[in-house]
């Protein structure tokens, strides 16, 4: 992916993150580009959550015709914006809690 590395803000991704990139059609993966670069351009895009997630941002977008869900972290001190999770809403935050 070409959004590995800014200027000034490092991007990482998740072993999670990026099986499920890998699966991706193209057309999807150009998308995803997409909407990782206004991540990039506005890191506070997504909603952050509450409770035992307040760690998390969720980024909603459209892939064709299904809403998917990118979870991530932005670590505003380091400049660090790390990519978690891509999926539907099905089992989305019960993954990343098993995951985390």
């Amino acid at each position: 992916m070409d959004w590995l590395m800014t200027m000034n803000l490092t991007i990482k991704q998740s072993n999670s993150f990026k099986k499920t990139v890998r699966k991706l059609p193209k057309q999807h993966k150009a998308i995803l580009d997409e909407e990782v670069r206004k991540l990039v351009n506005n890191p506070v895009l997504g909603e952050r959550k509450k409770g035992d997630l307040d760690f998390l941002r969720v980024h909603k977008f459209k892939l064709l015709n299904q809403e998917v869900l990118l979870g991530y972290m932005f670590e505003e001190d380091e400049i660090i914006l790390t990519l978690l999770k891509l999926g539907t809403h099905e089992n989305f935050y019960r993954d990343i809690k098993n995951n985390i």
